[in-house]
């Protein structure tokens, strides 16, 4: 057979071209959809933190959210929920112990802090659990409150007393802070993996309601959880 080299060159660069533009293009963020009564949460996940999004991801594929509550609500701190366990709980159980078996290491990425509306992971203290690695599927939303810098600061000269890997902040992170709110004490403790992109009223209408001593809410508020791109 007879092969025309010129052609054969030009279908070349136009494969490799290809590849090339395919390989610059911008992975697109998955988007995820909490449904609760006080309304919807739409979440973007991160693809810098690539084994916490893999991860919510597959879970919430599997259902496993779906019947879950927020057990843990603290205004102006976060709500929080993915406890397996918390699925027909009896109303008063403690909940905020269940896990999958498994926990997922821990992805801290300076530029990624918790500001008002991220999603992050859950996890056991400290103690336990030294390189802080993340919960299998307990996650929390961030409400937060507003900070000032002189308040950044102070926290920031205790908390990097503490630890070998120092914490600063850009200028752009300091107004997100004094603007949007947060709750900077977490940074570079917990993996934040998401951010809330439409529903924020929504999470401070849940941020609100009545619950018990051990802050769980006293009206169950269950979820369903779904991937609306991926």
């Amino acid at each position: 057979m007879f092969i025309n080299k010129k052609n054969s060159f030009s279908v070349v660069f136009i494969l490799l071209l290809s590849v090339f533009v395919t390989a610059q293009k911008p992975q697109q963020n998955s988007l995820v959809l909490i449904s609760t009564v006080y309304g919807n949460i739409k979440l973007s996940l991160y693809n810098e933190t690539p084994k916490h999004r893999d991860n919510f991801l597959k879970l919430v594929k599997s259902g496993m959210y779906d019947s879950t509550i927020f057990h843990r609500i603290i205004k102006d701190f976060m709500i929080q929920g993915g406890d397996p366990d918390s699925k027909n709980a009896a109303p008063g159980v403690a909940l905020g112990e269940g896990g999958l078996g498994y926990t997922i290491p821990a992805e801290f990425i300076p530029s990624l802090i918790h500001k008002k509306g991220v999603l992050a992971a859950a996890r056991e203290g400290d103690a336990v659990n030294p390189d802080k690695a993340s919960s299998s599927c307990q996650f929390y939303i961030v409400q937060g409150r507003k900070f000032t810098r002189a308040e950044i600061d102070k926290m920031l000269k205790g908390k990097n007393a503490r630890r070998d890997n120092k914490i600063e902040y850009t200028e752009e992170q300091y107004k997100t802070y004094e603007t949007i709110g947060g709750t900077p004490h977490l940074d570079m403790d917990y993996t934040v993996f998401g951010e809330v992109i439409e529903g924020l009223d929504v999470l401070d209408k849940i941020a609100a309601v009545e619950k018990d001593k051990r802050d769980r809410p006293l009206i169950d508020i269950k979820m369903t959880i779904k991937i609306v791109k991926k």
